[in-house]
């Protein structure tokens, strides 16, 4: 069966909501994901959803196939032209890779690097399926980029990275683009770089949510699963102790209105909250699956057994549970209130610079392992 035309519905639906530049559409529509997806009813596979495809042990998501619209939004970032050699760390259900492929045209070349053997395997199935021969799906671990097809003109990660590669830095050309989901304290961004005299600086910034990057190079941060049927997982920026957070929510909640009204519709994660807890709130934390009614992603603070979580209605409005619940909630709605004083900056504002050496800029500074970021708002 042909589902072009379920394709063409997901394009135009993503063009409602955002940006497609020409070249990324015609790929969304040459590209049929439902093939990188068996299993799943391709009506399915062309909603504006992420699938899930791959779980640990316990039950904590490991792999699938990203939110299309973030996918676009990504490889309108990345700015792929025909030609170009194109390294993809993390190889999904190869997907991305296929869609970079159709970008790069017949001149170009894919590499997609992948730690896990099984998802390698897959991946590449999935493309063999899809009549798409111009990728090199690669079992290794992806902080180590592939040398072996290097220099690449572009670089893109589509798993969750905590810091900057030195081996992705290093394979880039000199006028290269890197995109990568940044972690900023626990919160993503996808961010385009591009290198600016001795350091890294952003050249457009986008809020997104993917799987974090395993293996040595994986980051700091902790996913907790409170429950697996509904899902419901707690994420924090670092190990930290808490309590039965999954009892606390099950008590009546103390509601405090943040007194600040949205412009538009939209979550929590859409906006800049979530980032100005991150970088403000040590506590902060995110909650995500079934929450009430739906599914959906959160932002909020935990202590102990006691956690406080902010939900979308005419305004915001910060819900305590637990013991605690109450204070904690009072402080997240002061949170919101900075952050509304603030101007509501959003992930879109964010300024982001790498530097690999002493930091000379100023804004708040994130050391990692490599890098030591730079944020700042205009």
């Amino acid at each position: 069966m042909d589902y072009a035309t379920q394709r063409e519905a997901m394009v135009a639906l993503l063009r409602e909501r955002q940006e497609v530049s020409d070249p990324v559409a015609a790929a969304l529509l040459a590209v049929p994901r439902h093939v990188f997806l068996p299993g799943i009813d391709p009506e399915v596979a062309y909603r504006d959803e992420a699938i899930v495809t791959k779980r640990d042990d316990e039950g904590r998501p490991i792999s699938s196939s990203s939110q299309p619209a973030i996918m676009a939004a990504m490889l309108d970032q990345l700015a792929v032209e025909p030609g170009h050699r194109v390294l993809e760390i993390g190889a999904g259900t190869g997907y991305n890779a296929a869609l970079l492929a159709h970008l790069v045209g017949p001149g170009g070349r894919v590499v997609s690097v992948d730690i896990d053997d099984d998802v390698v395997t897959r991946a590449q199935g999935h493309l063999s399926a899809a009549g798409t021969s111009s990728v090199e799906v690669v079992c290794a671990d992806g902080a180590e980029g592939f040398a072996g097809r290097a220099p690449y003109d572009r670089v893109i990660a589509t798993v969750g990275v905590w810091d900057l590669a030195p081996a992705w830095l290093e394979q880039l050309k000199g006028d290269g683009r890197l995109v990568v989901p940044l972690d900023l304290r626990g919160v993503q961004a996808s961010v385009a770089m591009e290198r600016a005299g001795g350091h890294w600086a952003s050249r457009s910034v986008v809020p997104c949510g993917f799987m974090r990057m395993r293996g040595p190079f994986a980051g700091p941060e902790v996913t907790v699963v409170l429950r697996r049927d509904p899902d419901l997982m707690l994420s924090l920026p670092e190990p930290r102790e808490i309590g039965d957070v999954l009892a606390a929510l099950d008590a009546v909640p103390t509601e405090i209105s943040t007194r600040v009204d949205l412009l538009s519709s939209g979550s929590v994660t859409g906006m800049g909250v979530s980032l100005w807890l991150a970088l403000h709130e040590p506590r902060w934390c995110a909650l995500s699956g079934k929450l009430g009614a739906g599914y959906g992603v959160t932002a909020g603070l935990v202590e102990g057994d006691s956690i406080a979580l902010l939900a979308v209605e005419r305004s915001l409005v910060a819900r305590g549970h637990g013991a605690c619940g109450a204070r904690l909630a009072a402080e997240l709605a002061a949170h919101v209130r900075e952050w509304d004083q603030a101007g509501r900056p959003e992930t879109r504002d964010l300024r982001v610079e790498a530097h690999q050496g002493p930091v000379s800029s100023e804004g708040t500074v994130i050391g990692k392992h490599h890098t030591k970021l730079v944020l700042s708002f205009p």
